[in-house]
C-alpha cells in the first residue's frame, strides 16, 4: 500500500480507540479479515464476518465491543468501526505525489491565476482567466476552460474536463473521465431537424464534493446546475441541465436525473434510478435501485418501483398477467356490481 507505517499506539491515538495488545506493533497497510497479514490492519462491523475472526492473521482488528470477546489478537475497540476504517484508510493512501508547480508540458493561459502551491501535472491545459486555488492538484491531461474556478485543495484525477465558467468548491475530488459543464440537451424542433438551444448557464459545485469517473454534469440552459456541499456522486451518472442537488445527498452509479429536477438535502439515490425532469424531491428521500421516479414528493420517505428478482418462468407469467390487469380490473368491477345487486335483491326478498 505504500511506504507508510504506523504503530498500533499511534493508530489508537489517531482513532481515539481503546487498544488491547502490543502498542509497538507496526502496521503498513489494510486488508480484509481473510487475507490480512501480521503487518496489516483489518476491521469487522457485521456479524456475518465474525466466522473469520478465529483464523484471522491480521496485525490488529478494528472492532466494537460487540465483537471484542470474539478475537484474541491485537484489537482497536471503537464505537463506529466503519467510520474508523474510513479514517485510517486515509493514512495508507497510495496515490502518487504531485509536487507543487507546473509540469513543463502544461499549457497555462497568461491571464489565468494559479496559486503557487497548486500542482499542475503533465499536459494539463488551463484557459483564459481561470482561477486555480491553493493546494489544488491537477493530474495529467486535465483541461480547465476559460473563466473556470477550482477551489482550494481540490483534486482532479487524469483527463477530467472542466468547461468554461464552471465553479468547483474547495476540498473536492473529481475522478478520471468526468466532464463538468457540457451542453444540456436543449433543441427546438424545426422542419427536417433541430435548432440548438445554446446553454448559457454554468455548473456550480460546492465544497467537499466527490464525483466518480465518467460522470457528466451538464451546464444550465439559463440558470446554473448546482451541486450542494458534501454531495457524493458515483461513476457513470448523468445530471442534466439546471438540476439542483441538495447538500449531503448521495447518488450511486448509473443514475440519470433529467433537466430542472430538484433533489433535496440528505437524499440517497441507489444505482440505476431514473428521475424525471421538472420535479421536486423532498429532503431525506431515499430511492431503492432501479426506481423510476416520475413525480415529486413533499414528505421524506423510502421509495421503490422496480420488481424484485424472480425465477424467469414466474417472471414471464407475471409479465403476461401485467398486460391483463386492465381487463381483469374491469371484470372485477362488473362482478362487484352484480354481487351488490344480488345482495340488494336478497335483502328486499327477506323484507
Amino acid at each position: 500500500m505504500g511506504n507508510i507505517e504506523k504503530s498500533l499506539g499511534e493508530l489508537a491515538e489517531y482513532l481515539d480507540a481503546e487498544l488491547v495488545g502490543d502498542a509497538n506493533h507496526r502496521i503498513n497497510g489494510i486488508a480484509d479479515l481473510q487475507t490480512a497479514s501480521a503487518s496489516e490492519l483489518s476491521f469487522i462491523n457485521q456479524e456475518s464476518y465474525a466466522q473469520y475472526l478465529a483464523e484471522c492473521e491480521s496485525g490488529a482488528v478494528i472492532l466494537s465491543d460487540d465483537f471484542a470477546d470474539k478475537y484474541n489478537g491485537n484489537k482497536l475497540i471503537v464505537s463506529n468501526t466503519y467510520l474508523a476504517y474510513a479514517k485510517v484508510s486515509a493514512l495508507f493512501e497510495s496515490l502518487s505525489a504531485l509536487p507543487a508547480g507546473a509540469h513543463p508540458s502544461a499549457v497555462i493561459a497568461t491571464s489565468a491565476e494559479v496559486h503557487p502551491s497548486a500542482a499542475i501535472g503533465a499536459n494539463c491545459v488551463i484557459g483564459e482567466n481561470a482561477r486555480i486555488g491553493a493546494g489544488v492538484k491537477l493530474y495529467s491531461g486535465v483541461s480547465i476552460g476559460d473563466r473556470a474556478t477550482i477551489g482550494d485543495n481540490t483534486l482532479l484525477h487524469p483527463n477530467v474536463v472542466v468547461y468554461h465558467s464552471v465553479c468547483i468548491g474547495s476540498n473536492c475530488i473529481i475522478h478520471s473521465g468526468t466532464v463538468l459543464g457540457s451542453d444540456g440537451f436543449g433543441f427546438a424542433p424545426v422542419r427536417g431537424g433541430w435548432e440548438k438551444i445554446h446553454q448559457l448557464g454554468a455548473v456550480i459545485i460546492g465544497d467537499n464534493v466527490e464525483i466518480g469517473s465518467n460522470t457528466s454534469i451538464d451546464r444550465g440552459a439559463l440558470g446554473n446546475t448546482v451541486i450542494g456541499d458534501n454531495v457524493i456522486i458515483d461513476n457513470l451518472v448523468h445530471i442534466a441541465h439546471n438540476v439542483k442537488i441538495g447538500k449531503g445527498s448521495a447518488i450511486a452509479g448509473c443514475v440519470g436525473i433529467a433537466g430542472s429536477a430538484t433533489l433535496g438535502e440528505g437524499c440517497t439515490v441507489a444505482g440505476a434510478v431514473a428521475i424525471n425532469g421538472h420535479i421536486t424531491i423532498a429532503n431525506n428521500s431515499h430511492f431503492h435501485g432501479g426506481t423510476i421516479v416520475t413525480k415529486g414528493n413533499t414528505e421524506p420517505g423510502v421509495f421503490a418501483s422496480a420488481p424484485p428478482q424472480q425465477d424467469v418462468k414466474k417472471w414471464r407469467r407475471n409479465s403476461v398477467r401485467y398486460t391483463q390487469l386492465d381487463d381483469m380490473s374491469s371484470r372485477i368491477r362488473q362482478l362487484e356490481k352484480q354481487l351488490q345487486a344480488l345482495l340488494a335483491q336478497n335483502s328486499a326478498d327477506k323484507s
